[in-house]
This record gives structure tokens, sequence and C-alpha cells, in this order.
């Protein structure tokens, strides 16, 4: 008798466990929330697990353009200024430590032979950092623009990779008409350089891209 009714019991309890994960597996994954949470989670991992080189986006298109104040990042911001600083720092370290370890390697070589050496080594490395140097120089790293206003600030970098602000009136800005590479307009004689894809603003985007004035003939009212 009483083995029956432990087995009755038991088998109620099992019947009621069943029951509640047969409930769970129907209705919880098919549920609009559920999914909704679940879709969320994948995408916030699927962003977190991307490799990227820039500051990452946290505005789109629509919130970018209703936002009162503007904002462009270089894609490639801080991977440039940690090259500088390594460039920089090679070069310090070659002008420092290159003389001393020509002359204390080689202490039967000629004197002359010598200087030559280290300068050349000096010469190199300081060739490399300003070569460097002149060719990011023209990329805007930060851009600030209120929508209406006839100017907008940017921030460079300098070649001892710290940010320069300045400000830049649209009134100054020219074509570029050079050959150097990664230049989008020049303004008071300073290049400076747009990546068109990462500014999704098309106002601004205009305004920063000039037109080349086409060439009228002197004669042709003649």
């Amino acid at each position: 008798m009483a083995r029956s009714a432990l087995f009755h019991v038991l088998r109620s309890q099992s019947r009621v466990l069943s029951s509640g994960a047969k409930i769970d597996a129907v209705t919880l994954p098919h549920s609009p929330l559920a999914m909704r949470s679940l879709s969320s989670q994948a995408a916030a991992q699927e962003d977190d697990s991307k490799l990227t080189i820039g500051p990452r986006k946290t505005l789109g298109k629509g919130n970018e353009e209703s936002n009162p104040g503007l904002f462009y990042y270089g894609p490639i911001s801080s991977t440039i200024k940690k090259v500088k600083l390594l460039s920089l720092s090679t070069c310090c370290l070659s002008v420092s430590l290159g003389p001393v370890i020509t002359f204390m390697t080689a202490p039967d070589m000629n004197i002359i032979l010598k200087g030559a050496v280290a300068s050349s080594v000096i010469f190199l490395s300081a060739s490399t950092t300003a070569a460097l140097h002149w060719f990011v120089s023209p990329y805007i790293h930060k851009l600030k623009w209120q929508p209406g206003s006839d100017s907008f600030e940017v921030e460079m970098l300098s070649w001892l990779a710290t940010y320069i602000p300045r400000t830049v009136k649209f009134a100054d800005i020219r074509p570029p008409n050079t050959n150097r590479p990664f230049v989008s307009f020049k303004a008071n004689g300073q290049y400076y350089f747009v990546d068109e894809e990462h500014c999704h603003n098309k106002s601004l985007l205009a305004k920063l891209s000039p037109k080349n004035q086409a060439y009228e003939s002197p004669f042709k009212n003649v």
C-alpha cells in the first residue's frame, strides 16, 4: 500500500515537471520579447567581437543629422597617433644612442668613418620621421560644426603627436591643386583631408569639397 502511494506521488510530480518544461520550451523561444532580447544580445556580441582601427560608431546617420553639434572622427586617428609616437621614440633613440653605439662597438675603426656612420643613422631616422609627419599632417582627427555656422573646428596632429585645435572658415576653403596624396581641400595655406566614407553629413561634405573653377578664355566676348 505504501509502495503504491509512493509510486503515485512520484508519477504526479514527474507529470508536473514535464508539463512545465513543455510550456517553457513552447512559449519562450516563440515569444516576440524573448526573440527580440536574444537578437539584441547576439548583435551586441557580434559588434564587440569585431576588430576596428578607429573609434566605435555611436551615432547613425539619422542621429548625426539631428544632432545640433556635428562631429566627425577620423577612422584611423588612434592608429596614426600610435605610429607617430613609435616613430618619434625610434628617432630619439637613434639620435641619442646611435653615435654612442657606433663609437663603442668598433674601437679600431677610423674616427671619420665612425662619424659618417653615426650621421647616416641619425639622418635616416630623422628623415623617416619627417616623411611620416608630412604624409599624415593633413589628416583631420576630429571636426565639429554647428549647422548654419560659417566656420568649423578641427583637431590636427602636431609633429610631437599632440592635438592642435584650429578654426577654419568655409570662405577660406580652396581646391588643393596639388599632387600630394590624401588631400581634400586647402585653407589658409594648410592642407586638410576628410575621409568621405565616414563623413555621413552630405551638406557638410559638400562644403568641404570645393570644385575647381572652369577656365574661361579672356577672348570669349571678343
